[in-house]
């Protein structure tokens, strides 16, 4: 390793080889899975290397010409960029090729350029072993005198000249007419980016070790880009806590704002460097929002940047992300050079999204341009609370909708709304409570005389205010909950078609609440329907969180029916893929711990279970559920009992009959904890199915199925024929006809839908 600063990536090395070939630098980073890539390259006429400055095309290059064998003859010309003269250019191509070894005529005139490339064509295409022409720093303009010579040298030397191509742009070499015929291979931005294990070797050449989430997080803040992985890991050598610096490093870092700054943006035209600082506020870009901010002159430059400017990624339908720490760099300037700028420019940016579907970006261009109304009523009116309060398929980030110190209390009613959403977010119920009364009072005086447009805003406010409240009110108030749902339903039904069609999310929230009320309320029967509904609700509208707070309400509801192998499928589904990861906001966690517990008891599991209920005890702390609390006290006492082995029937009554639950949630459960106790646990796999009374429980049919009947009832719900289930089972249809009769009669049942349903709910499929 050498002393003092190292060159990026990029550039720096010590001297020339044969051919023109750079040294190898002894700081040098080995990218085998790169140098293979361009081995196999070779193979073909032309390759392109094309990324940022720093992105380490020419390192990559010169650790391939020293530690790959190329094919032939290697020669290597260094260009002048976008200066570069047509005569000094062939004479650099004609002294490489000489001292590779390569006889090619003599340098003649500037007026016989088209005479010298002939000449080289024909020199080339005599030989019968191939040559390898690298041409670094290539940026020559379209249909330039050099563009165009290189173009023809190429066409007349096929299968004899490997040219490799180094460049910040593509070059105007006919690339996409070289895909068409595979003639072309390319290595990108995207191929040139370091990996993990390269990112810790560059680090520990510089004598720093840091665990490997450190490397991670300094690779994803850097998009893998060599030289600001250089400049980084020079400033963590000076710097006492590197794993601190990484958390804090960005674009703005004096080192890496200087490098992008003289290296990139004092290189650009006034008008591409206008284009480069409006759209900088974007996370993403195409041509027309480029247009929107910078204006139609700017805008105009928009495909020459895509093409011209490698630090920008296409991520798809014409729409291109700019590189992380560059576009801090952007940013950065802007607010230097044109402060007053920012704020419009954020709000152009709104509007414009906002008009093109992609209402969560407005949001943020309305926040960061300090417009919290605005943002307000946006969100009213898009009847996206949901993406505040975090149960919408997209979700508005809670740190960006934390509303600025200083800022007066809200007195309409749209900032009213968006400030008690952001206060529930950010888990500020006081707030959120106080809020939401003054929002009843604005609300109250709308109703009379109002126009059309008027009477729809007004069911938008109301429906944002009751789904504020029902979510609010969910676990601590499930009556008042479910009386919001129904707030919800009556404004919903004064808005267009349209609005629940665009926001699905807003009927499968109110299903999901609604179901979750009903069921603590010891509705089961309704709590079913309204969350199997909901469940559907949730899927068409492609909300994962929505569809697991569904799936683990439905799981609790088979706890207390005492179906524990159905409520573990369901738990089960709630967590995993394609539905999102757990987040710690999410209260469906502290449900799916108490189903946990449910199933470690039928498991026969006592201290587990006990171990599932501190779990869901720790979480209830923050946001409190009484009827989840007192099951969890429920399940305390049977952990208890059947620890001590004292399988009777008196504690749990009385258990039971001191929980503070619905009756009807009391009759389902004091057959339950009876049976679990009876039998000490029904073992990791068994089937547990509970006799209950009531409307919603499902009684256990007094005799058991035979054998025959259980295979009966098997191709009966395959929705198998008579016939079908008698060739199979090798009966005559009469003997099915007779199974059939038995299994209705003991499932109490006179169809067969009705008994694939019992034997369903009866776990006896």
């Amino acid at each position: 390793m050498v002393a003092g600063p190292r060159p990026t990536q990029e550039n720096g090395s010590c001297g020339e080889t044969v051919g023109g070939v750079p040294a190898l630098p002894t700081w040098l980073i080995p990218r085998r899975r790169l140098t293979d890539r361009l081995a196999r390259a070779v193979d073909g006429p032309l390759t392109v290397v094309v990324g940022p400055a720093g992105a380490g095309k020419t390192a990559l290059a010169v650790e391939w010409a020293h530690t790959r064998r190329p094919p032939g003859p290697l020669a290597w010309v260094t260009c002048d960029g976008r200066t570069e003269q047509p005569d000094v250019f062939w004479q650099r191509v004609a002294g490489a090729l000489r001292s590779a070894g390569v006889e090619v005529p003599e340098v003649v005139t500037p007026g016989d350029r088209g005479l010298l490339v002939a000449g080289l064509a024909t020199a080339l295409s005599d030989r019968r072993e191939p040559v390898t022409l690298v041409l670094d720093d290539f940026e020559t303009a379209p249909s330039s005198p050099v563009a165009d010579g290189v173009t023809r040298l190429l066409r007349h030397t096929s299968g004899v000249l490997r040219m490799v191509v180094l460049s910040r742009r593509d070059p105007p070499l006919h690339v996409r007419r070289g895909r068409l015929a595979r003639d072309v291979t390319e290595l990108r931005t995207a191929d040139l980016a370091f990996d993990d294990r390269e990112t810790a070797a560059l680090l520990a050449q510089h004598g720093i070790d840091v665990p490997q989430q450190t490397v991670t997080a300094l690779r994803r803040r850097t998009d893998g880009w060599a030289a600001g992985l250089r400049l980084a890991a020079m400033s963590m050598e000076k710097h006492h806590d590197p794993v601190r610096f990484v958390a804090q490093f960005t674009g703005e870092d004096e080192a890496i704002a200087g490098y992008l700054v003289e290296e990139v943006l004092d290189l650009q035209s006034p008008d591409m460097r206008r284009l480069l600082l409006a759209t900088s506020l974007l996370e993403s870009v195409n041509a027309e929002l480029a247009a929107e901010l910078a204006g139609a002159d700017a805008g105009c430059h928009f495909a020459a940047l895509v093409r011209e400017n490698s630090f920008l990624y296409p991520v798809g339908e014409g729409w291109y992300r700019c590189h992380r720490m560059f576009a801090d760099v952007l940013r950065r300037c802007l607010h230097h050079e044109e402060p007053g700028l920012v704020a419009v420019l954020h709000r152009r940016a709104a509007a414009w999204l906002d008009g093109h579907g992609r209402f969560a970006e407005a949001v943020r261009h309305l926040l960061a341009a300090g417009d919290w109304d605005q943002a307000a009523r946006l969100v009213v009116h898009r009847l996206a609370i949901g993406q505040v309060l975090g149960v919408a398929r997209v979700r508005l980030p809670v740190e960006e909708t934390r509303r600025p110190c200083g800022v007066a209390p809200a007195q309409e009613l749209e900032p009213a709304l968006f400030t008690a959403a952001v206060a529930h977010a950010h888990g500020d119920d006081q707030t959120c409570a106080r809020i939401l009364e003054q929002c009843a009072r604005l609300l109250a005086p709308l109703s009379p005389g109002l126009s059309p447009w008027e009477s729809e805003h007004e069911a938008r406010c109301r429906l944002t205010y009751a789904v504020i409240r029902m979510e609010v009110l969910r676990t601590r108030n499930p009556r008042q909950a479910r009386a919001a749902a129904a707030e919800a339903e009556a404004a919903g039904l004064r808005l267009p078609h349209r609005a629940w069609t665009q926001n699905p999310e807003i009927a499968a929230l109110i299903l999901t609440i609604r179901g979750s009320g009903e069921l603590r309320a010891g509705c089961l029967t309704a709590a079913e329907a309204s969350l199997t509904a909901g469940l559907k609700a949730a899927g068409a509208a492609e909300n994962g969180v929505l569809r697991r707070d569904c799936l683990v309400e439905l799981a609790l509801l088979d706890t207390l029916r005492g179906r524990f192998r159905a409520a573990d499928e369901l738990a089960a589904r709630a967590s995993r893929p394609p539905l999102p990861a757990w987040t710690t906001a999410e209260p469906s966690r502290a449900t799916l711990h108490l189903v946990g517990a449910w199933v470690e008891l039928a498991r026969g599991e006592p201290g587990r279970a006990r171990r599932e209920v501190a779990r869901c005890e720790g979480l209830l702390s923050g946001r409190p559920d009484t009827f989840l609390s007192e099951i969890g006290k429920l399940v305390a006492v049977l952990s208890a009992e059947m620890e001590r082995g004292r399988f009777v029937r008196a504690p749990i009554g009385d258990a039971v009959a001191g929980a503070r639950l619905p009756g009807a949630v009391h009759r389902t459960l004091v057959p339950a904890c009876a049976l679990l106790l009876g039998s000490g646990g029904v073992g990791p796999s068994a089937v547990t199915t509970i006799a209950v009374d009531g409307a919603d429980g499902v009684s256990a049919p007094a005799e058991r199925l035979s054998v025959r009947e259980q295979d009966v009832l098997a191709r009966l719900a395959q929705m198998m024929t008579n016939e079908e289930i008698a060739q199979e089972l090798y009966l005559s249809v009469n003997t099915v006809k007779t199974h059939l009769k038995s299994v209705y009669r003991k499932l109490s049942v006179s169809r067969r839908s009705a008994a694939v349903r019992r034997a369903r709910e009866l776990q006896l499929l």
